[in-house]
């Protein structure tokens, strides 16, 4: 059973699973914990793992006003402040990456370490950057899912999704320079069909201090959900284990 925790002006939702270290999982645009299904088990054998829905999104009831990554950040802090009460590995699917990246240059001593899947760092690197943003599309793809759980009913759906386009039309908009802020060790991880360009993916991987690069074959976007025993068996290989001593370093070579 999920509850309730007032931060600022959200009445966030969240959920409790397993026992360990804690770890946050952080949802996509536009979804809610739910789509992490596949992978919620295999993680609550290792970690403490807390499933929060942000602003707008699942069981979360929206708030006045826009949804921007600024914002988002600032709830899951008070949620890392609040509820877990000090530091936890973040793990996060498209916007939730964003957002949790922005957490860990922003609070880095709320942050272990940092598991980014989908989640570019700029609009530079969308694969189709003159793709529409589509409610009534969008509605029928995702709309019925939030209707189920939301507390604003399913009509509100559209208005979220607005919210969501018009962040989405402007952000993220960082530079590589501004990602080595990012001191946390880090995975990033991307299918090889996904929403920017693996040109992207490798200026992402090349610009954080600390990083390793996994993609996963033939999938998309939705790569944890198609390849959930591959896509988390990566994952906990990285949060279980400390990097190995590679034999023909090249990248990581002593400086």
């Amino acid at each position: 059973m999920g509850t309730y925790v007032q931060l600022g002006d959200v009445k966030t939702w969240y959920e409790e699973h397993g026992a360990g270290d804690p770890l946050v999982l952080m949802h996509g645009g536009l979804v809610d914990a739910r789509f992490f299904a596949p992978n919620l088990g295999p993680l609550a054998e290792h970690f403490h793992v807390y499933t929060p829905e942000r602003r707008g999104h699942g069981h979360t009831p929206d708030v006045p006003g826009p949804i921007t990554y600024q914002l988002m950040a600032e709830d899951t802090i008070a949620f890392l402040e609040t509820v877990v009460g000090g530091p936890a590995d973040l793990v996060g699917h498209s916007d939730g990456a964003f957002v949790a990246m922005l957490v860990a240059m922003r609070r880095p001593e709320l942050v272990k370490r940092l598991v980014m899947i989908s989640g570019g760092f700029s609009k530079a690197g969308e694969a189709v950057p003159d793709m529409e943003w589509d409610v009534e599309q969008i509605f029928q793809f995702l709309g019925p899912a939030y209707g189920e759980v939301s507390p604003d009913g399913i009509d509100h759906f559209k208005v979220v999704a607005a919210k969501i386009g018009e962040m989405a039309a402007k952000e993220p908009d960082l530079q590589a320079s501004d990602l080595a802020a990012v001191t946390q060790r880090a995975l990033v991880m991307f299918s090889d069909d996904d929403l920017v360009t693996m040109t992207h993916v490798v200026e992402m991987y090349e610009a954080l201090p600390h990083a390793e690069l996994a993609v996963v074959p033939g999938t998309s976007h939705f790569l944890t959900q198609e390849k959930p025993a591959l896509v988390n068996a990566i994952v906990l290989d990285f949060l279980t284990h400390d990097p190995v001593p590679t034999v023909a370093a090249i990248r990581r070579a002593a400086g």
